[in-house]
């Protein structure tokens, strides 16, 4: 996959994040759709880290396309 497919991938996440969130805005959103945003916030976690660890690895001279999406759990575990 590609820089630019991955942030077309991040576009469409943010694009639905925000739909769902601005309906939040008068009356809450339903279990489903907060279940949608947390699984929305945990792909964009996962685009967000696999495009930075490409772009990484192509800085000091690796193939970019060696590095893989990492488990959701690997991700959310990291201290910020």
């Amino acid at each position: 996959m590609a820089d630019k497919d991955i942030i077309a991938d991040i576009d469409e996440l943010i694009a639905e994040e925000h739909r769902l969130r601005s309906r939040a805005v008068g009356g809450g959103l339903s279990d489903v759709e907060q279940a949608r945003i947390r699984h929305l916030e945990e792909q964009l976690d996962q685009c967000w880290d696999l495009l930075r660890r490409r772009r990484a690895r192509r800085e000091f001279g690796e193939d970019p396309d060696g590095a893989d999406a990492r488990p959701v759990r690997e991700i959310e575990s990291y201290q910020q």
